[in-house]
């Protein structure tokens, strides 16, 4: 006799949890995420339809395969993924479990979802992260990023939360962790931004007119032909 897995029809989508690394067109018009497992090549925008990574032509999830997205159902269960040294540059991201899925003991394998919420970590000298700026490396035609300070931008090529939650589209709101909001997107047609957005993206600017200046300085030194004066 087959055995069939019982059936769910809930009355409204499950909320799920994950970590990825967000990531930004080689252009610079996209914004999206890349996983850290299974999938890991495959960038996803906010609202995204799961495939086969072995190139099978079923549909995801199957019962047969290990395909289809992935999330865990407690925060706190994603949140401990970002401990591991290869996985402290993740955003924790909470998802709309969308279309089929298969429900298991700590989360879900499932065909579609929508990223409603990204929360990028601190930077990588502690202070609350004002940007996503190069995180060193990337995917065939996406770039990396990772959480950064204003002062630790050094002008790496890198875009406020505001301006990856707007890039990415679709209502997708991005926090910075700690509990400190910096940027918020999916602002309707004629709304203005308020005063987290406004700041973020007045930090990045500030971050970016001390990189141009200390170059300028650093020119100023060596003199309109190349060498130190003096």
């Amino acid at each position: 006799m087959r055995l069939r897995l019982p059936e769910e029809r809930p009355t409204e989508p499950p909320t799920g949890y994950k970590i990825a690394h967000p990531v930004l067109s080689q252009d610079g018009t996209r914004a999206g995420f890349t996983g850290v497992s299974l999938g890991g090549a495959l960038p996803y925008g906010v609202l995204a339809d799961a495939s086969c990574v072995y190139g099978l032509r079923h549909p995801a999830p199957s019962r047969r395969c290990d395909c289809g997205f992935h999330c865990v159902h407690d925060r706190t269960t994603a949140e401990a993924l970002l401990c591991t040294a290869e996985h402290r540059a993740a955003a924790l991201l909470e998802v709309t479990v969308l279309g089929r899925y298969i429900r298991f003991e700590r989360g879900f394998r499932y065909a579609r979802q929508r990223v409603r919420t990204a929360t990028a970590g601190p930077c990588a000298c502690g202070t609350v992260a004002a940007a996503l700026a190069d995180a060193g490396w990337g995917r065939p035609g996406w770039q990396a990023l990772a959480p950064s300070c204003a002062g630790c931008l050094r002008g790496r090529t890198s875009v406020s939360l505001a301006g990856f939650a707007r890039l990415a589209g679709q209502g997708l709101r991005v926090v910075a962790g700690q509990g400190v909001s910096v940027a918020v997107a999916g602002l309707a047609a004629g709304d203005e931004p308020g005063v987290p957005e406004l700041t973020a993206e007045a930090a990045l600017l500030q971050a970016r007119l001390d990189w141009f200046q200390a170059q300028l300085a650093r020119l100023g030194e060596r003199g309109p032909g190349g060498g130190r004066k003096g």
